[in-house]
């Protein structure tokens, strides 16, 4: 496994692992909702390593990405110290430990960067994802109730935090 920072000429396999991703239901996006072409997910990318508070690492395993992480955050004086995290590992590379490397490898890029809180959410049914970012050292912040809408009824989601 190789854990890396996302290059453009990524751009095809991580659309094909984001819709794979998306299937799981454990995403924001409903499985098939996410309409994003290649140019507008390109640019996407290119807006992520042009901002230095924010950053996009992905799992390589066999040529074929098995997963991501990415840290969006912000130039703004108030906020610059914070970012948001969105994981997502293609399920049929579960279990090997992909995503902790990837939160290993985002710490330590956090940490260069000057980044002091890493937040993020989870819908409150999705236990693995809970426990392992509990295992990684996040802390529960709180919970927001019915703040999603999935397969018509309300959902909550779990906010959470880690200090480095």
């Amino acid at each position: 496994m190789i854990i890396r920072t996302i290059q453009l000429s990524d751009t095809s396999k991580y659309l094909e692992l984001n819709k794979k991703i998306d299937e799981s239901g454990y995403m924001l996006y409903e499985p098939g909702e996410k309409q994003i072409s290649y140019e507008q997910q390109k640019k996407i990318i290119e807006n992520i390593l042009s901002n230095n508070k924010s950053t996009m690492l992905v799992a390589e395993v066999d040529h074929q990405l098995a997963g991501f992480i990415a840290a969006i955050g912000s130039n703004l004086k108030r906020t610059q110290h914070r970012a948001s995290i969105v994981l997502g590992v293609h399920e049929e590379f579960r279990g090997r430990g992909i995503a902790t490397e990837l939160f290993k490898n985002l710490f330590t890029w956090a940490k260069k960067m000057g980044i002091t809180r890493l937040e993020l959410t989870v819908i409150k049914e999705n236990d693995n994802a809970f426990n392992l970012y509990r295992k990684v050292g996040f802390v529960l912040e709180g919970e927001k109730v019915h703040s999603l809408m999935i397969n018509g009824e309300p959902r909550n989601e779990y906010y959470l935090y880690k200090l480095l």
